[in-house]
């Protein structure tokens, strides 16, 4: 996406929050606080809930398109754009 400059500090805000919500359980490995349970870390999972928010802003995607339908699509999205991209 070609962010504005309050989508790229919203994303940064984010991804610092991911980042402070690790730093709240340094006895765990990202294995434990991202596999099935990560609900256990309510923190991380709002931070990246959050993250999530911001990304789509920043690429115009609203609640309705495509890439909101599941996680699969959203792949499928970021993918035809990554193509676009570097199809030269």
């Amino acid at each position: 996406p070609d962010p504005t400059p309050q989508q790229k500090e919203r994303i940064e805000k984010a991804a610092q929050s991911i980042l402070n919500a690790r730093a709240k359980y340094p006895e765990c490995s990202l294995a434990d606080m991202y596999g099935q349970d990560m609900y256990l870390y309510p923190e991380l999972l709002a931070a990246h809930q959050e993250n999530n928010r911001a990304v789509v802003a920043a690429y115009g995607w609203k609640k309705g398109d495509e890439a909101f339908s599941s996680r699969a699509a959203c792949a499928a999205e970021l993918m035809k754009l990554y193509r676009k991209m570097t199809s030269g």
